[in-house]
């Protein structure tokens, strides 16, 4: 029997969007224009923006929630795009993770972030033989960086998205993985040990470079091109498939004994961004969607970058999201 779907493991967050229309001086007051709830995370936007293109393959969502409103949020959601919870653990001495964003349209946001539940998250937490045996393709794991237990460092220099992702390939499924762009001085010793066990790794520039131990951009903010290149040459001595990195300029395919492919972005003008959360998101979703139904990489990386256009458009993390017959059409008359 062929397999088929993807499984949307790692982060559940409720989003709080605040607009404001400069971000102020220390001790300043800034009126905000408005206000926007979503569920957010690596798990969950990608999870509704597969449902949001019509993705015609099973979704299952893995992760684990408090007992409390943020959670009830999160159920209801997957309850309204078809998504059952069984595998949404509800911990009792955890908050559901949730987010205060500042979003500058135009400009930039802000993440004030508590981890609560998607920091206790942990490898007894998958059930990955039941998923296998479902016949599940496609394992995505985001982000690393935010996923606390899955994160900590063992006293042998292993970690437990290391473990349970090499658990998660023993089974059959494909592995692909994203992580968020934290400054931690660690991060390549934290993301390292995930890597020999990731088929597919998706990252923007900024993830990429912090996981090579490389600056990818100038000190004028430049993307250095060569340097991002040299970047996904060393994280490809691990990561089993490809590299697939996003970033505003374009977005880079690399796959073992292949040349790497470059996508050019097209401009945007600053009026058209209303919100910048979710756009990688979006691109990743569409990422998996693509090798999920392997497509060529080329054709994939520009329908990605259709999926994160259209997702900069919209207020949270998904709302922007259309149809994958949407996204083709615009592919095929661009």
């Amino acid at each position: 029997m062929a397999k088929a779907g993807i499984v949307c493991a790692g982060n559940w967050i409720v989003d709080i969007v605040h607009t404001a229309p400069y971000w102020p001086n220390k001790g300043d007051l800034v009126r905000l224009s408005g206000r926007q709830i979503g569920v957010g995370g690596g798990a969950a936007n990608v999870m509704t923006d597969l449902h949001s293109f019509g993705a015609p393959f099973p979704l299952a969502a893995i992760g684990a929630i408090g007992p409390d409103t943020n959670g009830d949020i999160i159920r209801a959601h997957c309850a309204r795009i078809g998504v059952a919870t069984d595998h949404l653990v509800t911990l009792q001495n955890s908050l559901t993770a949730y987010d205060e964003v500042m979003n500058i349209p135009g400009d930039s946001r802000t993440f004030f972030y508590h981890g609560g539940a998607n920091d206790a998250f942990d490898v007894a937490h998958v059930p990955v033989a039941a998923l296998a045996a479902q016949g599940f393709k496609i394992f995505y794991l985001g982000y690393l960086m935010l996923l606390g237990a899955l994160d900590a460092r063992r006293p042998d220099g292993s970690t437990g998205a290391a473990d349970l992702l090499a658990q998660v390939r023993a089974a059959g499924m494909i592995t692909c993985v994203d992580m968020v762009s934290d400054a931690h001085p660690d991060f390549r010793a934290i993301v390292g040990p995930a890597l020999p066990h990731c088929d597919y790794l998706i990252v923007n520039e900024i993830e990429a470079g912090r996981a090579a131990g490389m600056d990818v951009r100038g000190p004028d903010g430049a993307l250095l091109q060569d340097r991002l290149r040299a970047a996904v040459q060393v994280l490809l001595a691990d990561v089993q498939r490809a590299v697939i990195v996003h970033a505003p300029e374009g977005a880079l395919w690399a796959a073992q004994g292949e040349g790497p492919i470059w996508a050019a972005s097209q401009p945007l003008a600053p009026d058209w961004i209303v919100s910048p959360v979710g756009a990688g998101d979006a691109f990743c979703a569409a990422v998996l969607h693509g090798i999920h139904e392997d497509w060529p990489p080329l054709q994939t990386l520009h329908i990605a970058h259709l999926a994160a256009k259209a997702c900069l458009a919209g207020a949270t993390a998904t709302d922007g999201i259309p149809t994958l017959a949407t996204l083709m059409a615009q592919y095929q008359q661009n």
